[in-house]
């Protein structure tokens, strides 16, 4: 009797397909998914990476499948080269439970790679942990009701203050995160929706547009799917901790998931074509004028700010810290 579900085959060898694109039309298995991953993450790095004399790329890794698989690609794809060095950094947002596993699983995947790994956490940087955020946002919307409400409002904030002291920890020329294509089509989407057309000019990668006195940011892993993603993981047998964290249900981003997962379903290409539209505003504006907003050091501080107030001092002030 034939069984009900056929998988599908590779389109490439005919061997069984662990994924179909609905998007290309094109079912992958393991192997021949994790090259075509491969090739696309090496193009864009083509793109988006200029080394010119010796770097030092600092890798943002949480300990999840995205940044796990781009430090792997990373590796496989430039960690030969002797004028490059590859630094992987982790920040503890301090969040019990979900934030030490995922550094464990970040320190394994570094000595797995024989990558440096380094760390820094909210409380080196003179924020509060996250947890301690999350349980004061009564007091701090008591004492200051216009404050952010959702705890990601204030870790966004502090988590990228976070990455600049990584970046200063080992004078790193590059940043790259492993923002998937999911991520970037809902980060367009919330910009788009909310009108903030300049916030998308000035999303990664920042290779012809570098803001003053920052690390430009690079995101390799732009046109690959969560899904994908995932799957190259367990093909690689990566150390991955595939928890979410506890403070995202809630978030804008958490329902623009929802959002841009029905859109793809409802017609494949959505988040290519979210991307482009990125790529298509950029394009508006020439890299010797995208720098709109002038640069300065904060008048508190001292980090690189757009303003004389860097928004972290802000948020310090918001939850008491001095």
């Amino acid at each position: 009797m034939a069984s009900a579900f056929e998988v599908p085959a590779c389109s490439v060898c005919r061997a069984p397909a662990v994924v179909t694109q609905a998007y290309s039309g094109q079912s992958l298995c393991e192997r021949h998914l994790d090259r075509s991953v491969r090739k696309k993450v090496g193009r864009e790095l083509r793109k988006q990476l200029n080394i010119d004399g010796p770097t030092t790329v600092l890798v943002a890794i949480s300990g999840g499948k995205d940044s796990a698989v781009l430090l792997s690609m990373l590796v496989d794809l430039i960690g030969s080269r002797p004028d490059v060095r590859i630094v992987a950094g982790c920040v503890d947002e301090g969040i019990e439970g979900y934030r030490p596993p995922s550094i464990e699983a970040a320190a394994q995947l570094c000595e797995m790679l024989d990558v440096e790994f380094i760390t820094t956490s909210f409380e080196d940087q003179d924020f509060l942990a996250m947890d301690e955020v999350t349980s004061s946002l009564n007091s701090i919307l008591d004492r200051t009701p216009e404050a952010p409400r959702l705890p990601c409002s204030y870790c966004g904030v502090f988590r990228r203050q976070g990455i600049n002291a990584l970046v200063e920890m080992v004078d790193a020329d590059v940043v790259a995160l492993g923002h998937n294509l999911d991520d970037m089509a809902q980060t367009v989407l919330m910009n788009l929706t909310a009108g903030e057309v300049e916030r998308s000019r000035r999303l990664a990668p920042h290779t012809d547009r570098p803001a003053e006195g920052l690390a430009p940011r690079i995101v390799p892993l732009r046109w690959i799917p969560e899904q994908e993603v995932h799957l190259v993981a367990l093909h690689r047998g990566l150390p991955i901790h595939n928890e979410v964290c506890p403070n995202a249900e809630g978030a804008l981003r958490w329902r623009m998931r929802d959002v841009v997962a029905t859109l793809e379903e409802d017609r494949p290409g959505t988040r290519h074509g979210l991307v482009r539209s990125l790529d298509a505003i950029r394009a508006m504006t020439p890299p010797e004028e995208a720098g709109a907003q002038p640069i300065r050091a904060c008048e508190r501080c001292g980090s690189v700010s757009s303003r004389p107030v860097c928004k972290a001092c802000e948020m310090r002030d918001l939850v008491g810290v001095k």
